[in-house]
């Protein structure tokens, strides 16, 4: 913040009827640990209140909060040799990114401290968590019901309403994000100046007011970032995009990563996977063509689920596309949701907000329907059925490059034979013998195969028979074991 901006800043908060939990005025410095013990309490307080900041503000009288300057300089104040700044930053848990901003107003020093809203914890200073009740600090474990709020707020509170970068000047804030892209996705007309421009994305939640500043939510960053590299928190994120000569990791072809915001970026990190994909030549009549060995729409959906489902939790790594030989895996951070056997009929996304925006924007399918036609295409494709698989910390998606039904051993036609069952199911039909056949390319003198097949699914209980009561054979119909 420039000194006029700070100045703003500390007229508002004098304004303020009183000091609180998440303003407190000082005039003078008496030691570093009761700053320490403040930075605490304050942050912890203003997240109890739903504020983004908390400030303790040097050179202001408290109850008359009458501005009479300070001595108080902590660029010029040491711990030692170790300035206090990072002083204070060691010995607190976890670390907060507050700033310290010393200014002159109508010629009196005044120095202030922004301190950010704790997400996840409590904030402690050597060990002790701190709150303000009214003005007065006080230890946190003293009052439980305000501990236990604080650590609620950890699951209340959506990854995408978080700040990814505080403390912006619109001019800044239009160097990091594309919102040229934002109105090209939305068919919106690009406004005649920056403030409507900021309006715009102050109204989608991608920015934040703050004061007299800006904030980029976490939202707005994974979306628009120009670069993802500019934030922190994000930069791990980035969709990486890796191709191998062969059938396993052990020789490296190429690779790319798309450092752009997901919804700025999508269309040509799908163009670059796109031209990289094997393909095969179909020769017409007169002509030779190719056609892609894997369909372009299934390749998008998994992409997108890919980004959408992932754990912005998880920590040092991001979402991944590996194209082999004979396979694409897409790999995202955390478990998902729902079983996987249920990724067909049901929807549940771990980041909403994420989900419902690039929804508007056509990236993704509506709720549920995405797996739908990756299974829909795969069939037509007459590909082995996807695998849906949970690793320890992560969740996959493989897509098979074509086999013949004799290429395939028994959990690749189980596999395709309770995904058709599921499809057959979600477009209010029934798996039959017949639609079984027409899945695998089964001649119909040949229905003994599809039979035996049927019987493995129904063995390991992933399809049963609709009516159990029949005697028909030949009539049967079959349905997931969940419906």
């Amino acid at each position: 913040m420039n000194e006029q901006e700070l100045q703003y800043l500390l007229e508002n908060l004098i304004k303020q009827p009183k000091e609180s939990e998440w303003v407190e005025f000082k005039l003078n410095y008496h030691s570093v640990e009761e700053i320490g013990e403040r930075i605490s309490a304050l942050s912890n307080g203003a997240t109890l209140l739903n504020q983004q900041f908390g400030y303790l503000i040097f050179g202001v009288k408290d109850k008359i909060q009458t501005i009479e300057g300070t001595t108080f300089r902590p660029s010029k104040t040491k711990i030692g040799n170790e300035e206090i700044e990072h002083w204070l930053a060691q010995r607190l848990n976890p670390r907060i990114d507050f700033q310290i901003y010393e200014f002159s107003y109508k010629g009196k020093n005044v120095t202030l401290f922004e301190i950010p809203a704790t997400n996840y914890q409590p904030i402690r200073f050597f060990h002790e968590a701190y709150i303000r009740v009214g003005s007065i600090t006080r230890k946190l474990k003293d009052f439980p019901e305000k501990e236990a709020k604080i650590w609620n707020k950890k699951t209340s509170k959506a990854f995408e309403r978080e700040i990814a970068k505080r403390n912006l000047t619109i001019g800044e804030l239009t160097e990091l994000l594309d919102t040229n892209s934002y109105f090209d996705l939305m068919q919106l007309p690009y406004p005649s100046n920056r403030t409507a421009v900021i309006e715009k994305f102050i109204s989608e939640k991608f920015v934040i007011k703050t004061t007299s500043k800006y904030s980029i939510t976490n939202l707005g960053a994974i979306l628009f970032a120009k670069n993802l590299n500019d934030f922190d928190i994000l930069y791990r994120k980035a969709v990486r995009i890796i191709i191998y000569n062969g059938k396993n990791r052990v020789f490296t072809e190429r690779e790319y990563i798309e450092n752009k915001g997901y919804a700025t970026g999508f269309k040509n990190m799908l163009d670059w996977i796109n031209s990289h994909l094997p393909a095969n030549e179909e020769i017409g009549r007169a002509f030779r063509r190719e056609t892609r060995m894997y369909p372009e729409i299934a390749v998008r959906e998994l992409v997108a689920n890919t980004i959408i489902h992932q754990d912005f939790r998880e920590t040092g790594t991001g979402p991944m596309v590996e194209i082999f030989n004979d396979r694409i895996e897409f790999t995202n951070p955390g478990l998902p949701l729902i079983t996987t056997e249920r990724f067909i009929d049901e929807f549940q996304s771990r980041n909403e907000i994420l989900a419902s925006f690039l929804r508007r924007i056509k990236i993704c399918e509506e709720k549920g329907s995405g797996i739908d036609k990756v299974i829909t295409f795969i069939e037509l494709y007459q590909l082995p059925a996807p695998d849906f698989q949970v690793k320890e910390k992560h969740t996959k998606a493989v897509l098979f490059s074509f086999k013949t039904l004799n290429d395939m051993d028994k959990k690749d036609k189980i596999r395709a034979t309770y995904q058709h069952a599921c499809m057959c199911y979600v477009s209010n039909e029934k798996m039959t013998n017949q639609s079984l056949r027409e899945r695998f390319k089964i001649e119909e003198k040949n229905s003994a195969i599809a039979s035996r097949i049927i019987k493995d699914a129904l063995k390991v209980e992933l399809i049963k028979e609709d009516d159990p009561e029949s005697k028909s054979r030949k009539y049967a119909k079959y349905i997931p074991f969940w419906a």
